[in-house]
């Protein structure tokens, strides 16, 4: 039957996927880093304290001082294509556009920040996107990270009188094809290396020790994500936690801590890799790369490599279509 004629006209049916990722500032500048700061640090997922207590010290020496350096992490790790995480995670889409068909439609969000969530939800929705896959690109599950993901885009759906279906992509942490992604691009990074390291450390980001009590599987799926990447690699790993931040008390061991042991301990080469992070950013970096490498030579190191991400790799992608295809069965 044809529509009336005043009707508004009615897009194909599709399906799409949203890949989403945290988040990034809108340039390497104090007042960018402030407003992304702002946005995220406001998130109850993230800061677990009652906001009338904690908005105060945000909005207080926080947000004061923190912006400045903050930026300057930013400014050494910017590039043409601006935030190394944004222009990964950009890429990842474009390599899977068509990968499961003309009628799946493949776009990506952060969570802070540019481009927001919300709004490329509704982008999917507007070119008629009755079914989506909503995809945190973490392998590993965290309240503060895939859980926030999954509440905005369903505050999104909330304000939509005509919603689509909307699925989410669980935590790959133990997929074998994650964990085969990751053992190819470790041993492909290290066979261009002009060292043999002593040690590896697989460094995930840190999170509050509470939050492990309090019933995150997170500490958990680190530890099995570097377990099956020592077996899958038939060598050691040292897993370590980064990136802390407040007076809490973190998951341990911490990066930093265990780089500027090391040297003391005889282990005087070693390579380092993120699991945890779908693509690089500034964590891994500048935090990992510029800045743990300056401890650990100071503390004695003669050799240390970063090892990069899946990122946009032939590699990464192949398993983001293995885990993505699964996700969509029934659909496409």
């Amino acid at each position: 039957m044809n529509p009336p004629a005043d009707h508004p006209p009615i897009p194909a049916a599709r399906i799409g996927v949203l890949l989403v990722n945290l988040g990034t500032p809108d340039a390497p500048d104090a007042r960018s880093v402030r407003r992304y700061l702002g946005e995220f640090l406001s998130d109850p997922r993230v800061v677990e304290i009652p906001q009338i207590l904690w908005q105060p010290i945000l909005r207080g020496i926080i947000l004061t001082t923190r912006p400045k350096k903050s930026a300057h992490a930013y400014s050494q790790v910017w590039s043409e294509q601006g935030s190394p995480l944004a222009a990964i995670t950009r890429e990842k889409a474009q390599a899977l556009k068509g990968a499961f068909g003309d009628h799946v439609v493949v776009d990506y969000a952060m969570r802070y920040g540019n481009p927001a969530l919300i709004e490329r939800l509704d982008a999917l929705k507007a070119q008629g996107c009755e079914r989506i896959l909503l995809a945190p690109l973490y392998p590993q599950y965290c309240a503060a990270t895939t859980a926030t993901a999954n509440d905005m885009a369903f505050a999104g759906l909330a304000r939509m009188r005509w919603q689509p279906a909307l699925r989410t992509l669980p935590p790959y942490y133990d997929d074998p094809a994650y964990i085969e992604a990751l053992r190819g691009s470790v041993e492909e990074a290290l066979a261009r290396l002009d060292f043999t390291p002593d040690a590896i450390l697989a460094s995930f980001h840190g999170m509050p020790e509470r939050t492990l009590h309090l019933g995150d599987p997170y500490h958990c799926h680190c530890r099995k994500t570097g377990r099956l990447l020592s077996e899958a690699l038939g060598r050691e790993l040292l897993v370590t936690f980064q990136s802390r931040f407040g007076r809490a008390k973190w998951l341990e061991p911490a990066t930093d801590t265990v780089l500027a042991g090391l040297p003391a301990k005889g282990v005087k080469r070693i390579a380092i890799v993120a699991p945890g992070f779908s693509a690089d950013c500034v964590e891994t970096l500048e935090e990992l790369s510029i800045r743990g490498r300056e401890t650990f030579e100071q503390a004695g190191g003669t050799d240390f490599a970063y090892l990069p991400c899946l990122n946009a790799s032939d590699r990464g992608i192949d398993m983001l279509k293995i885990i993505l295809r699964r996700e969509l069965a029934g659909w496409v």
